[in-house]
């Protein structure tokens, strides 16, 4: 009867689509909500254990996604059978969203069972946990547990953080990877915002100041111009770029994506 049938495992991934400050580890405190501090802070330690010894960076702690987990936890407890979502309860990505945390990726290992060493052993026994658990595009985690019945009920939720950013620093971002082209980039950006809006097309304007190219598109990730952006800047056919931010369409999931628009002249 090892002990891995002591321990019960679910594990769940989901990643947006695209069209860091360190924390110090703030755990729950022990008898709080039925939280016990200790397992927690246990099986955070385990975990970055683990992933050093396979070559992974380690993870940061995000206290928002704690409290996901947190919440979720409880409601676990409650239940009795573990599970990733519950009748009225939000999936992942939006109970991970409602409680503040920023990501492009996130992911779930759930569990039941006596300590958090037995149930970190399981995960890194079972392939989907495992494979979790040990991601490298994953870099925080939020992790909770509580005690019930006689046993301990554990949420890892592990994610891909993105840095939360207003349209100023997001034009700022983008503008920065626009100027090496050498295209002047036009401070007034009001036609360029109006156009990040729409689908396509234009506002209405006369022709003279009509774009001869827009690029519009979302992600999670700014460092990099998609590719036929960058192909029409390195044309050298423009002589300047009109950048706006504004509010990314939902995609599905509680995702942190910024949503961009580009003109050249």
């Amino acid at each position: 009867m090892g002990k891995f049938r002591s321990v019960v495992l679910l594990s769940f991934i989901l990643i947006a689509v695209s069209s860091a400050t360190a924390q110090s580890p703030i755990f729950p405190q022990q008898g709080a909500g039925g939280g016990t501090r200790e397992a927690a802070k246990q099986l955070f330690a385990l975990t970055n254990q683990a992933r050093a010894k396979h070559g992974a960076a380690p993870l940061q702690w995000d206290g928002d996604l704690a409290e996901a987990a947190r919440q979720h936890c409880l409601r676990m407890a409650a239940e009795g059978p573990i599970a990733h979502r519950y009748a009225g309860e939000a999936d992942l990505s939006e109970r991970a969203g409602q409680a503040g945390a920023h990501f492009s990726l996130i992911e779930e290992n759930v569990a039941v069972g006596p300590s958090p060493a037995e149930i970190h052993d399981a995960w890194m026994h079972s392939p989907g946990h495992r494979s979790n658990l040990l991601n490298p595009a994953v870099d925080r985690v939020g992790i909770a547990i509580v005690a019930a019945r006689g046993n301990l009920y554990a949420v890892a939720d592990y994610e891909r953080g993105v840095q939360e950013l207003d349209r100023a620093q997001v034009e700022s971002r983008v503008a920065a990877l626009v100027a090496p082209s050498g295209v002047n980039i036009v401070r007034n950006n009001g036609a360029a915002r109006e156009a990040c809006r729409l689908d396509s097309g234009m506002p209405s304007r006369d022709a003279a100041g009509m774009p001869h190219f827009i690029m519009r598109w979302q992600d999670s990730d700014l460092s990099r111009l998609p590719q036929a952006l960058r192909e029409k800047l390195a044309s050298g056919q423009y002589r300047s770029a009109e950048i706006g931010s504004c509010t990314a369409q939902k995609m599905g999931g509680d995702f942190t994506t910024y949503r961009v628009a580009v003109l050249l002249f």
